[in-house]
């Protein structure tokens, strides 16, 4: 199996310029996306691992046209492995 860099948020793949999330002091932050991470902080603080697991199911159905069981077993396997949501 590929071994993909994430974003250790969303678990979006990571590696395209533009796409990483932003430090404080406008540095790339290479652990997060732009959507997750920006000005050295999350985007959305205050979100539940569960809620993220959700919004992930919703994206991948609705934009990448992934099958629903299919994005369903993905973001329930990578989200809670990443280091925003480990305990």
């Amino acid at each position: 199996m590929e071994i993909k860099v994430r974003c250790q948020s969303c678990g979006m793949p990571l590696g395209a310029p533009g796409f990483y999330g932003m430090n404080l002091d406008g540095t790339e932050n290479i652990e997060y996306c732009k959507f997750c991470y920006t000005n050295g902080e999350y985007t959305n603080p205050d979100q539940t691992m569960d809620e993220m697991i959700e919004s992930s199911i919703k994206f991948m159905t609705e934009n990448l046209k992934m099958d629903a069981e299919e994005s369903k077993k993905m973001s329930h396997n990578i989200i809670p492995s990443l280091r925003r949501w480990r305990k």
